[in-house]
Order: structure tokens, then sequence, then C-alpha cells
């Protein structure tokens, strides 16, 4: 305790002669993050790196779920998981190798899809109750030894937009800004403290209901942000994209990883493959460092003509997810010696693409092959994405 009152008397006393290279504001900015006096004393700490007066880079970073099962899992809507359908899911889980189950806990749409109990979560309306059992739902998965995790979409949240406009990006006519898909998404800004809290409040809510992993989607600004952003209404600061995007995981895992949780991301898997994706925010390895598991979406259909040497990544699920593996090995050799690297679960495809010119239809062997890929380059776990939860039968998991 002395130690600790001596250094923090130290950096309020002379800031720049205990560490010349950490700004008064990084400082104050660390103090507020964490919440508490440890993350302002750490820059000064002669056993942490040198390279932690970057802040993001992690402080102490340690999986605090070193016993975690290798995780082999399919995604489930909160419909599934609240309905009939769970019962089908569970028996693949079952009959099979797959192990794990990655739950909407905060849909597509921004709806928190259980009764929290939080007041304050309640109280801004956007929760629908789609389960309606969490605590069935959870014995369920504990009596099958499905290891269960958390989907919460963070930033693509249409509901909390409505609500309150001043969260997201707003038309220079004063109206909400969407992406004008059919339906429509809104997107909530990544700037924004109330933002983060909001969804690290539902987040905690799933750990109490018994999740063992939170995992962010939608970790990003909109597609194509980087044209609209000087003409778009919002709160911003003197900040990249992508150092909003990274701060919001790395004050993420922060307030979580006391929790016993995991934190998990996902993010675009071609994001391993360019330097950094800066229109939406997203660079791989800033990400990377603050997060226990990070889950590439390598599918193929999202890759175009040339990428990996196919004139058709779709049609070719070796070629590519091997050509996706090793950029990302490449891209967190970095981190990986610092002792940062974070699991790699990447997700694959079990969907027939058919919007894509070329495509093949996906079955058994196009997941053996996905699978195989995976294997081939020391890459033991993954998640299945299907949107409507239906599976591919006798896959070699």
């Amino acid at each position: 305790m002395e130690i600790l009152l001596a250094s923090l008397a130290l950096i309020w006393g002379n800031v720049t002669a205990a560490n010349p290279d950490a700004s008064f504001e990084q400082l104050v900015q660390a103090s507020l993050d964490a919440k508490n006096a440890v993350a302002i004393v750490q820059p000064v700490n002669p056993t942490t790196p040198a390279d932690t007066t970057d802040p993001l880079a992690p402080v102490n970073k340690v999986d605090p779920q070193k016993d975690a099962p290798i995780v082999k899992g399919i995604y489930s809507t909160a419909h599934s998981a609240g309905g009939s359908r769970l019962n089908t899911l569970v028996k693949l889980l079952d009959d099979t190798d797959l192990n794990a189950m990655v739950i909407d806990v905060k849909d597509d749409w921004g709806y928190i899809t259980w009764e929290t109990g939080n007041a304050e979560l309640d109280a801004l309306g956007t929760t629908q109750k789609i389960i309606g059992n969490m605590p069935g739902l959870m014995t369920t998965l504990q009596e099958h030894n499905i290891y269960p995790i958390a989907r919460i979409v963070v930033f693509k949240d249409t509901i909390l937009a409505k609500k309150k406009p001043e969260l997201s990006f707003v038309n220079p006519d004063g109206t909400l800004w969407d992406n004008g898909k059919k339906p429509a998404d809104s997107f909530v800004n990544p700037y924004s403290k109330d933002v983060w809290d909001y969804n690290i409040a539902v987040a905690k809510e799933a750990v109490k209901a018994g999740f063992k992993e939170i995992q962010f989607d939608y970790v990003r600004f909109p597609e194509g942000f980087e044209k609209r952003a000087d003409v778009l209404k919002y709160t911003k600061d003197e900040r990249s994209r992508i150092d909003a995007v990274s701060s919001f995981v790395k004050y993420a895992r922060e307030q979580l990883s006391p929790l016993g949780v995991r934190v998990s991301v996902d993010i675009f898997g071609y994001a391993a493959s360019v330097p950094a994706a800066e229109g939406i925010g997203q660079d791989f390895e800033k990400i990377s460092q603050n997060v226990d598991v990070i889950a590439p979406m390598i599918y193929p259909s999202h890759y175009s003509t040339g990428w990996f040497g196919s004139k058709v990544p779709d049609a070719a699920p070796y070629a590519t997810i091997n050509g996706a593996s090793k950029d990302t090995t490449k891209k967190l050799e970095a981190i990986d010696k610092k002792g940062w690297k974070p699991v790699v679960r990447p997700w694959i495809q079990d969907f027939t693409a058919s919007w894509v010119p070329g495509y093949i239809k996906y079955g058994k062997h196009e997941l053996d092959e996905q699978i195989r890929a995976l294997k081939d380059n020391g890459v033991n776990e993954y998640l299945l994405w299907n949107a409507n939860n239906n599976y591919t039968a006798n896959v070699n998991y």
C-alpha cells in the first residue's frame, strides 16, 4: 500500500518527471476507464514493459479461464435457445464433438433478449423477452456440458439509436442515419462512453446469468463510414476510429475479467490480411491484444475474386481457410512475442452463399475441408455460423 500511495503521489505531483512519455490526459483517462488507482500507477511500474505507455496496451494480461475447454461451437438465435429448437441443437452437441453454444443476449436489432432484472436497463425499453426462462436454459446447458457464450451485438443497435439519437449518427437534416438496407440498420457511436457502459452492463448481467464468455460482435463503425464521417453529426474526440474501437475492447476486458469471464470479439477475416480497416475502425492486432479469444469471420463467401489464388473463394473452402489462417498467424506474431496472443477461434461457413457468383452448395465435404484447413494450421477451435441454426450432419469435427 505504501508503494501504491507513493507512486500515486509521484504521478500527481510530477507527471512528466515520473513518466515523460505519458501525458496528463492519458493518465486521467486511464483512471476514468479502469475506475481504480492501480490503472494510474501501471505506466510507471518498472516491471511493466516499456510499450505500456501506449494507452491501448494491455496491462498484466492473464486468461481468466485457463481451464476452459477447446471450444467447437454453434450459433443460436435467442428464439432457438428460448424455444423448442433448443432440443434439436442440444442433441446435435450431445451426438458430436461440438461442445459450445453462442447465444444472442443482445441481438442484431439491439434487443436485450431476456429479463435481466436490472432496473436501469429495463427503463430504456430495449428488452424483448425472447428467452423466457434463462435459469432453465443455463441449467440445460450445464447438464449437457455445453460451454455457454453470450453474443452481444455492440455498435449495430437500431433500437438504442432510435430511442437515443444523441448516441448515434444524425444526418445534416436532423434525421437519424441508417445504412439504407431493407430493413435498414442504424449504428450507435463507438466514441460514446455511455454506449460502452450500456453494453458492458448487459455483459455483466449475462455473467450473472451463468455465461462463461462474452462475445462482442459488430465492434466497429458502419461499413463505408469514411465516406460520410465528415457529414454526419456525432460526438467524437481526437482519437482515430481505430483507437476508439480498440479502446472500447480494452475497457470492456478490464471491466469483465475480474468477474472470471472470458472476452472475445468477432472481427472481419480480411482484417488479418490488410494493414488495418481504418474506415470501420478495426485493427486486428490492437483488438486481439486486448481479448482472450479472437474470432475472425473467415467464411469463404466473404472473400472476393483473387483472394488466396482462387477465382471463386467460396468454391475453394480449403484454400480460402488455409490462406486466411496463415494471414491470421502472421498478423499475430508481434503480439505473440509480447505474450498477448489470444486464443484463435474462427467462425466458419455452414451455409450456402447463393448470392455469390460461382458459389457452391455447402454440405459435409465443405465443412470437413474448412476444418481440415484449420487443423493443418494448428487451429483447433472454431464456431459454425448458420443464421437459421440449421447445421450439417455427419461432419468430422
